[in-house]
């Protein structure tokens, strides 16, 4: 059975274990990580710094070569890494709620088939056969690809589906570790999805915020980006300028997002990622699933037993239950 989370911490190591036992084999290579996202949703961009962190801890390397979908260069990043492994940013976009991301992993599997790749932990989710059928002959052709998935019904998909192997993890977000929170700034705070993967439009009762994490000024991720280049280039190391600037953005948007969630005493959300550091930050919150069950998902593999979140069937029992954490936790 999988290793569950006590309040923020899993027990034992042992699944964050299972994501360092997939680069190990690699350590002491140069690599590739691939599809960063650069775009303000704050889970991507804990997942992606969850990943440098594991690298780290795994063979105290960064990636050598770093790419969005929309920027990969092929020439480039064989002559960043001739023959080391690619590793394709985890989260929960394998299968056609997001095209672009799938069709960007289906092209770069497909394209290089001379060295491993390996898809860090992600939720699977086709509405069409066909676009199964066709991740599945990607997969076939490659031989070496390496699939983690991060709940129960992605791993019973990826073993019936795909000729490859295939391993049960946790979000490489929980790498990022335990984070003293900023004071609480309001009693309970509603984090709802306003995307494709909201479970519907969602009522909320006056006096309770409502907020999604969507939006950002671009002012500040663009100078964290540059200064971080910079220092590449000043230090002799242009090769790792757009690694440095991917890693400054992405820390930009995690730290972001920590503060948005520790303005609550208490939260609710149906973000898979809220759920997650509202854990990493010791906050209580109740979740509502997403529009395909993401969450329930991922709590029934690994931190559904954690104290700190309630699971709610409706948004009215969601906010009761965060309202009385709330008082309980100002009382304490």
């Amino acid at each position: 059975m999988p290793e569950r989370l006590n309040g923020g911490n899993l027990v034992g190591g042992g699944a964050l274990a299972s994501l360092t036992a997939a680069f190990r084999p690699h350590a002491g290579r140069r690599f590739a990580l691939l599809d960063f996202p650069d775009h303000p949703n704050v889970g991507d961009s804990a997942i992606w710094i969850g990943e440098l962190a594991l690298f780290r801890e795994a063979g105290g390397a960064a990636p050598a070569y770093v790419s969005a979908f929309h920027n990969l260069d092929d020439a480039d990043l064989r002559a960043a890494v001739p023959e080391g492994p690619i590793f394709l940013h985890g989260g929960g976009n394998f299968g056609d709620v997001w095209n672009h991301h799938q069709d960007f992993r289906e092209g770069v599997i497909a394209r290089f088939r001379d060295r491993p790749i390996i898809q860090l932990p992600q939720s699977i989710h086709f509405r069409d056969p066909a676009r199964i059928a066709q991740a599945a002959r990607v997969i076939a052709a490659h031989p070496d690809f390496t699939l983690l998935v991060r709940d129960l019904p992605s791993l019973k998909l990826a073993e019936q589906q795909f000729d490859c192997t295939v391993r049960l993890c946790p979000d490489s977000a929980l790498a990022i570790g335990s984070v003293r929170p900023a004071p609480a700034r309001c009693e309970v705070l509603a984090l709802l999805r306003t995307d494709r993967e909201s479970a519907g439009a969602l009522r909320t009762p006056p006096g309770v915020p409502v907020e999604d994490w969507l939006i950002e000024e671009t002012g500040p991720v663009r100078r964290a980006k540059a200064a971080a280049a910079i220092g590449a280039w000043t230090s002799g190391r242009p090769r790792l300028a757009r690694v440095r600037a991917y890693e400054a953005a992405a820390r930009h948007r995690l730290e972001r997002g920590l503060g948005q969630i520790a303005r609550g005493r208490a939260l609710v959300t149906d973000r898979l990622h809220v759920h997650i550091l509202a854990l990493l930050l010791g906050r209580p919150h109740a979740v509502i699933d997403n529009s395909y069950g993401k969450i329930g998902r991922f709590l029934d593999a690994f931190t559904g037993g954690s104290p700190l979140v309630h699971r709610a069937t409706s948004l009215d029992a969601a906010l009761a239950w965060a309202q009385a954490a709330a008082t309980a936790q100002e009382a304490a």
